[in-house]
């Protein structure tokens, strides 16, 4: 076999290959990440539920099965590093990792749920009643609570800069909200900070001892889809939102909003987040 042949064919192959490689990377998957900072849900579990909604979003979206994908994580830092590496063009987060990674990755909100007729929530900080009765008698004392994987977003958002929880509290992050208060309820903890689902759920704990809110945030925007202002186009963005928003009327989609406590997915509203963005870009 001559040198010109062999050249040609290694050429062929090599042609072959990269158009291979090209049509599998075309037809993979797009990666949805998710992130819930200090959630409780396991990865596995995550990625299953999340699994069954993207088969819903995909049929009610007209998008060929299988077109999307998820990635969990409960850690902030994994949700940077993914964000990152995956340059995903929709993803879920958390209201502080939108507004830290939004510059840096472009985000703009695309919608996010109504839950007991709101898509805002307040973040209130317990303490067994009667027992501390201003914000600053908690200094030094131990803070429990799910919602302590985002320092940042506490001080600029949740505490309106008034305070950095990092230096005025002991923070003693959980996994569990109910973990927290059963602490907080025996005297193991000083006060549980609680978002709004976890608050609505106080009356059903069996607690021994009444608790009341020491300090209450303003109104916080309830955090659903947003997307890569780059990586998408509008028309993809519409479109999302509108298979979202057709998911909690879908039969099957009906029992997934139920089981997350959702009844509905709306536009987000950029008259709530502009708020949002002015207090994270304050100067401190």
């Amino acid at each position: 076999m001559n040198s010109t042949l062999i050249s040609s064919l290694r050429l062929l192959a090599a042609g072959l290959a990269l158009a291979t490689a090209t049509s599998a990377a075309l037809s993979a998957p797009a990666p949805i990440l998710v992130c819930y900072p200090g959630g409780p849900v396991s990865e596995a579990e995550a990625n299953t539920a999340m699994a069954s909604m993207l088969r819903v979003v995909e049929r009610i979206g007209q998008w060929p099965a299988n077109s999307f994908t998820s990635s969990f994580t409960t850690a902030a830092d994994t949700c940077r590093s993914q964000l990152d590496q995956l340059k995903p063009a929709f993803a879920i987060t958390s209201l502080g990792l939108f507004l830290e990674q939004r510059d840096a990755h472009h985000l703009v909100p695309v919608a996010q749920p109504r839950m007991k007729g709101a898509t805002s929530e307040h973040y209130r900080l317990l303490v067994q009643k009667g027992k501390y009765g201003r914000l600053d008698e908690l200094k030094g004392k131990a803070i429990g609570g799910t919602v302590l994987e985002e320092p940042d977003f506490l001080q600029r958002i949740v505490f309106a800069g008034k305070l950095d929880p990092r230096s005025a509290f002991e923070l003693k992050p959980s996994r569990q909200a109910i973990r927290a208060l059963r602490a907080l309820d025996k005297g193991e903890l000083d006060a549980v900070l609680v978002n709004g689902q976890q608050f609505a759920a106080l009356g059903s704990l069996p607690l021994q001892n009444p608790m009341e809110a020491i300090y209450t945030s303003g109104d916080i925007p309830l955090m659903g889809m947003v997307a890569d202002s780059q990586a998408s186009s509008a028309s993809e963005r519409e479109r999302f939102a509108r298979a979202l928003q057709g998911m909690c009327g879908d039969s099957e989609g009906k029992k997934l909003c139920e089981l997350f406590g959702i009844e509905a997915f709306v536009p987000a509203s950029p008259g709530a987040i502009e708020p949002m963005i002015t207090l994270w870009k304050q100067e401190r």
